[in-house]
C-alpha cells in the first residue's frame, strides 16, 4: 500500500509538516509505504483554465496537461492508495501552494456530468491536516468550517472517504518575545505546544493507521 503525503506549509519541521509525519508514521505502522512531497520545493502554478483535461477523446482527457515540478507528482499520486494533505490557513484558506495543488489535482478528474462524476478510477481513502492560529470557538465564528467542507466535498467526490483533522491555536513562534504579537499570551501558547500539541499527534498517528488499515 503506497500513502502519499503532501506538506502545503513553507517549513518543513513545524506544525503541519510535524502532524503530516505523523500520520504517515501511523500509516507506515500499519505496513504502508509512505513519501513526503513538499510543495513549496515544487516550481507550479494552479488551473489555467486550457480544459485539456476536458476535451472528448482528447490525449489529456482526465488528466492534466500542463508539464511542470507537479507532472511527476500527479503520475504517482494515480496509483497511489491514499492520500494526506495538510496546510496552514493562511487568511481563512489553506496555503496558496495547497490551493492551487488541488486545482490541478482535482479538477481533471471531476466530469460536467449531471450528476458530477469522478475519472479518477477507484475509491481511495483522503485525510486533511489543518493547522491554525485561531481557537476552535473563533473558527466557527468566522466561518472556516464551511470551507473545510466544501474541500471535504471535492475530496470524497473525487476519491471517495475523506476526513480531516483540526489543530487550533498553534505555537507560531520558537520565542515570542522577537516579534511583534501582543495579541497572544506566549506562556498560555507555550502551555498549549506541550498539554495540547501531543495529543494532536496522536490523534494524527492514530488517522494515518485507519486510512492504511481500509483495503
Amino acid at each position: 500500500m503506497k500513502v502519499i503525503g503532501f506538506n502545503g506549509s513553507p517549513r518543513k519541521e513545524w506544525n503541519t509538516a510535524m502532524l503530516l509525519n505523523k500520520a504517515l508514521e501511523g500509516a507506515s505502522a500499519q505496513g504502508a509505504q509512505t513519501e513526503t512531497v513538499h510543495l513549496y520545493d515544487l516550481r507550479y502554478k494552479g488551473c489555467i483554465s486550457c480544459f485539456a483535461c476536458k476535451v472528448k477523446d482528447g490525449k489529456s482527457y482526465g488528466k492534466c496537461a500542463v508539464k511542470d515540478d507537479l507532472s511527476p507528482v500527479l503520475e504517482r499520486i494515480a496509483s497511489a492508495d491514499a492520500l494526506v494533505f495538510g496546510s496552514p490557513i493562511y487568511l481563512g484558506s489553506v496555503s496558496g501552494e495547497m490551493q492551487s495543488f488541488l486545482e490541478r489535482l482535482v479538477f481533471p478528474y471531476l466530469t460536467y456530468t449531471d450528476p458530477p462524476g469522478s475519472l479518477f478510477p477507484r475509491m481511495i481513502s483522503t485525510a486533511f491536516i489543518y493547522t491554525m492560529n485561531v481557537t476552535e470557538e473563533m473558527m466557527g465564528q468566522i466561518g472556516y468550517a464551511q470551507r473545510f467542507a466544501a474541500t471535504e466535498g471535492f475530496l470524497s467526490r473525487t476519491f471517495g472517504q475523506s476526513e480531516k483533522l483540526l489543530c487550533f491555536d498553534t505555537y507560531q513562534f520558537d520565542d515570542y518575545s522577537k516579534y511583534a504579537a501582543s495579541r497572544f499570551d506566549p506562556e498560555k501558547k507555550r502551555k498549549r505546544r506541550e498539554d495540547v500539541f501531543p495529543l494532536d499527534c496522536q490523534r494524527a498517528f492514530e488517522m494515518g493507521e485507519r486510512i492504511a488499515g481500509k483495503r
